[in-house]
């Protein structure tokens, strides 16, 4: 017969290695959740490069998001791979859905013009990955964030997926991220986002958030 003692110490082993599986179990499922939206958001922005730009504080402890790019045959896309939670809870649902930021530049990887970019990018992503959990965004809207002692001019499109981050039977989508001049701002407010997103399309500047064109509003 067992002592006491030792039943004791057998049923605390058991539940410190049940603990230790179900902690092992909940690391693999995100693991796979994670190789998943991978997958689904190379099969719509082409392979994510080598590189990754890790914040050197994590997100999720009040750092800044990890940056993560896609090549293109002109520019780079750069996206956000930490606001897909396998709970399904971050973001805030909307039209989209859940969904990951995306964004667009002219310039390739490796630039010293591209780091300006990325590092402007990074700053806002972190801001409206912040913001979407408490706080519905969708496309067609309109954004400002404060920078320094100015302002970043934001709007927002979906940018299609074709259903390909779906998952769970939960729908998952890209939210686009664009970059605008403040005359462009005040145009899509008083005329409308798609009116915007209309003069970018016709005058090239779309999907890019690179600002170092002219207003195609102003001309300026």
């Amino acid at each position: 017969m067992k002592s006491r003692a030792l039943c004791v110490l057998l049923a605390l082993c058991a539940t410190g290695l049940s603990g230790l599986s179900a902690e092992e179990d909940r690391l693999d499922a995100e693991r796979k959740y994670y190789e998943n939206k991978l997958a689904g958001m190379e099969a719509v922005l082409g392979p994510m490069h080598d590189f990754v730009g890790h914040a050197v504080i994590p997100f999720d402890v009040g750092g800044a998001v990890d940056m993560y790019y896609f090549p293109q045959e002109r520019g780079t896309a750069l996206a956000t791979m930490e606001l897909l939670r396998l709970e399904g809870d971050i973001p805030m649902r909307g039209k989209l859905g859940t969904y990951e930021l995306v964004a667009f530049t002219k310039e390739n990887i490796g630039t010293p013009d591209f780091s300006k970019i990325e590092r402007a990018l990074c700053g806002i992503f972190t801001v409206l990955g912040n913001y979407s959990a408490g706080a519905v965004l969708n496309p067609l809207e309109t954004c400002e964030i404060p920078d320094g002692e100015g302002k970043r001019c934001l709007v927002f499109d979906e940018y299609p997926s074709g259903g390909k981050l779906d998952s769970g039977g939960r729908r998952h989508g890209l939210l686009l991220v664009i970059q605008v001049h403040e005359d462009e701002m005040a145009f899509a407010m008083k005329y409308g986002t798609k009116a915007l997103l209309r003069r970018l399309r016709d005058r090239g500047c779309y999907p890019f958030s690179d600002l170092d064109r002219k207003s195609v509003v102003s001309g300026r």
